[in-house]
């Protein structure tokens, strides 16, 4: 649909005076892989945590024409916008598909939870087969490596229907190969979700990219393909540094 798309218009997050986030508008349509970069202290977290309930803020910021912003936390996420921290929040000690399961909420109570099923939703193998994990429904969420804990942590958001995905620093930790394969993966999931990726990894925000937001003290310092945001000579000389833009 058209109108499912985030919205965001003017948003502001103040904490006891400091100004965290001063007045941010952009547009993130579904199929736009959209980075949000930015030094520390920028805000782009705080922006997320704004989105997502987690802190007052003013403005507006809306998904399919509904409001967002102070709204309770689970509210947010029925609505279809889901997010993810830099630590996996997987249960490690059930296998990957009863994590999928339980954040189905298909209604399996704790002991049937824990054993086997004759068949699985399909929104669960819809969810497998994105994320790279089929062949590992069966394995404990503890011994999956680090980028397979992050993986199945989107499954989870997929499961729940999400349309919105807000994902935290994905890669941070993760080999080279991991990277790529996140990549890849949040690719597969742009194209019928809106996602938008915290970054610090300037390789591969330039490697997956669609577009890039770059926050500067809270505000929005420059905004476009991943071309135009490098050759910004505003982004220059406050974020990548000359040598890095260049490189």
């Amino acid at each position: 649909m058209k109108s499912d798309y985030l919205e965001l218009t003017d948003v502001r997050v103040t904490f006891d005076g400091f100004v965290a986030v001063d007045g941010v508008t952009m547009t993130v349509l579904q199929g736009d892989l959209r980075f949000l970069i930015g030094p520390n202290g920028a805000g782009k977290t705080t922006l997320v945590d704004a989105i997502t309930g987690l802190v007052p803020a003013t403005g507006s910021a809306t998904f399919g024409r509904t409001e967002l912003l102070n709204r309770k936390v689970h509210r947010i996420a029925r609505l279809g916008v889901g997010r993810t921290f830099q630590t996996a929040s997987v249960f490690e000690e059930l296998t990957v598909l009863q994590n999928l399961d339980i954040a189905a909420g298909s209604g399996r109570g704790p002991l049937t939870m824990l054993r086997k099923r004759s068949s699985t939703p399909p929104e669960v193998e819809a969810a497998l087969e994105v994320i790279g994990l089929t062949d590992l429904r069966d394995r404990q969420a503890g011994v999956l490596a680090h980028g397979q804990k992050q993986w199945l942590e989107i499954g989870m958001l997929l499961v729940q229907d999400s349309k919105v995905l807000l994902l935290d620093e994905p890669v941070a930790g993760m080999s080279a190969e991991e990277r790529q394969q996140t990549g890849e993966l949040l690719q597969r999931v742009g194209e019928n979700c809106t996602v938008v990726v915290v970054e610090h990894d300037m390789d591969f925000m330039r490697s997956f990219a669609t577009s890039v937001t770059v926050l500067h003290a809270g505000r929005v310092l420059s905004e476009g393909t991943v071309a135009q945001v490098q050759a910004d000579p505003k982004v220059q000389e406050v974020y990548l540094g000359r040598a890095e833009v260049e490189a």
